[in-house]
């Protein structure tokens, strides 16, 4: 594999410094005061402008006593300028809004062990830190992966890392990569990255993995998405618009955008993807428009309109992007959307019909519904499904997806109750006895073979396919926030927080409730770790949230006339 040598930033090169501006965010921000906190103790949140006059970061929230901007492990105040990073890994946040927990401690140092360096700064975290095995590919820093490390690093006010991260990774975005002799569309970002050490030189150097190293030499679709999300989450908690400004970042951007903008043969809005493209990273049956990267492609196009200028180019991306998401929001609503009156009406679809006045517009079967899914839908809930392609329908539950779709505001205020409707009608199913299903249901016996290829890791109830990933935590948490209902949030940490720490951070847990470690479980999991400080922090303080979570779309609302060629 060939290296890349990296330089480090220079404040006078062609990377600027990203700390010589101070703007304020954006303005689409998420209205707190409509939020239904139904907690034991009451969440004043004082709202002293309006949403389009103050950032979501401004929002104090006070529970008992005022909550100093940074404590120590003891409780005891420290500074709020850390003198650097290594020190600054002591002192997260009191987390004063749950009970205190070791864990908390446990994590916050299990994930300063994490760290990576390149040229003695702070670049991302490594996947594991699980020595008994073969170290695999769990010791690079992967896009995905180190998502949930940087919010915490972001909540615990340590953005620097956050940005190294940021502009590591769209320097290798911009090298020419080749995948048996095949080269790969300009702006790609990598799945991960790993630092080269030369002993002999005393030189060091980033090798960016595209996929060329990964199981079945999938490509990533979901670490663009995943970036631009990032950096925005990093211009909300700083207040910083600075980095997203650099001429770098708007072009990174836009290279991402113009992939899966670009227009084909696709009458979809959808983005067409490669079974084991995103977090699904082995064959499971996810080819065609699986819900985990239309949601996080939904929640980048929003991030993007906000964070590109509006220069020429940027101007251009916007009309594009506007109407790609006026497209997608209704294909995604109409079509993915599934509740117990959806199911009734798909049920007694007719088949074979034509124009476009037909109400089965993909040509289902009725009789291709499995069994499991008419007792798995309650008459109160309902979720966007998994696949829609012609003549198949992929009924299945993905958490990742459903999850994003909330906090990204493609579901409808209306869908992401329901959404939360079904997790707690359906808890033993999706949640069981450690958070969080990635999948429901499993699938197995023939079904299995064909789909999975008799992949010996993903056995039902394992891994990909129905197992339990601890990371999704963070997720079901910002969700339960945003729509108003932390206690499914804290009932979930309390699982979590049962075995955890003494499994050591599995990365996922299998059978039907989660009750076992999985077979092939890497320990020491570092977004697992990640998930669950995330998670305390932001139910400790649910400003926080503004990183993740954007307000709905009110112009996306109406319903949008098809064509007549539809």
């Amino acid at each position: 594999m060939p290296s890349i040598p990296m330089e480090t930033p220079k404040t006078n090169g062609s990377i600027r410094d990203a700390n010589s501006l101070f703007t304020t965010g954006e303005t689409e921000e998420l209205d707190f005061s409509k939020l239904n906190m139904k907690q034991t103790r009451s969440l004043n949140i004082d709202r002293q402008r309006s949403c389009d006059e103050r950032s979501l970061t401004e929002l104090t929230v006070s529970v008992s006593s005022p909550r100093p901007s940074f404590r120590n492990l003891d409780g005891t105040r420290t500074m709020d300028h850390l003198d650097s990073m290594r020190s600054s890994l002591n002192t997260p946040h009191s987390l004063s809004f749950l009970e205190p927990h070791p864990m908390v401690g446990e994590a916050w140092d299990a994930l300063k062990r994490s760290l990576v360096f390149f040229r003695g700064q702070p670049v991302g975290t490594i996947a594991a830190l699980d020595h008994t095995e073969e170290a695999l590919n769990y010791n690079q820093v992967f896009v995905r992966d180190f998502f949930p490390s940087a919010l915490a690093f972001l909540m615990n006010g340590e953005p620097e890392i956050v940005k190294n991260f940021l502009l590591k990774t769209l320097r290798l975005q911009s090298w020419e990569k080749k995948i048996d002799r095949f080269k790969l569309g300009e702006g790609v970002m990598p799945a991960s990255f790993k630092v080269l050490q030369d002993p002999v030189r005393n030189y060091e150097t980033l090798i960016a993995d595209f996929g060329e190293s990964a199981i079945g030499r999938v490509a990533p679709v979901d670490s663009g998405f995943w970036w631009i999300i990032l950096l925005r989450a990093y211009t909300k908690s700083t207040g910083d618009s600075s980095l997203a400004d650099m001429p770098e970042c708007q072009k990174g951007m836009r290279l991402i955008l113009s992939l899966c903008l670009s227009e084909g043969f696709d009458t979809f809005p959808t983005l067409l993807c490669a079974d084991g493209c995103c977090m699904i990273d082995r064959r499971m049956g996810v080819y065609g428009y699986p819900i985990e990267i239309q949601a996080l492609f939904f929640m980048s196009l929003r991030c993007a309109l906000h964070l590109l200028k509006q220069d020429d180019e940027g101007k251009e991306f916007h009309e594009r992007i506007v109407k790609r998401l006026h497209a997608l929001s209704y294909h995604m609503r109409s079509y993915f959307w599934l509740d117990f009156q959806k199911l009734n009406v798909i049920y007694r679809y007719k088949t074979e019909e034509y124009s476009h006045t037909a109400v089965n517009k993909f040509n289902v079967i009725p009789d291709s519904l499995p069994d499991w899914l008419f007792d798995f839908m309650p008459t109160r809930g309902g979720y966007f499904i998994g696949n829609v392609s012609p003549a198949k329908m992929d009924f299945r539950w993905f958490c990742l997806g459903n999850c994003i779709a909330i906090l990204s505001s493609l579901a409808t205020p209306e869908q992401s109750a329901a959404i939360m409707d079904l997790i707690e009608e359906r808890w033993e199913e999706l949640v069981g006895e450690m958070p969080l299903k990635i999948c429901y249901p499993a699938i197995e016996g023939h079904e299995w073979r064909i789909v999975t290829g008799c992949d010996p890791k993903n056995t039902r109830w394992s891994y990909h396919n129905g197992g339990t990933w601890p990371v999704l935590l963070w997720l079901l948490t910002a969700a339960c926030i945003k729509t108003g209902r932390p206690q499914i949030a804290r009932r979930a940490i309390e699982l979590s927080e049962a075995r955890l720490l003494r499994d050591g951070w599995p990365e996922y847990y299998d059978r039907k409730l989660g009750r076992y470690v999985g077979k092939q479980s890497r320990k020491f999991q570092t977004w697992s770790v990640a998930g669950y400080l995330v998670s305390r922090m932001m139910l400790e303080d649910p400003s926080h949230l503004g990183m993740v979570a954007l307000e709905e779309d009110k112009q996306m609302r109406p319903l949008i006339k098809r064509s007549a060629s539809f």
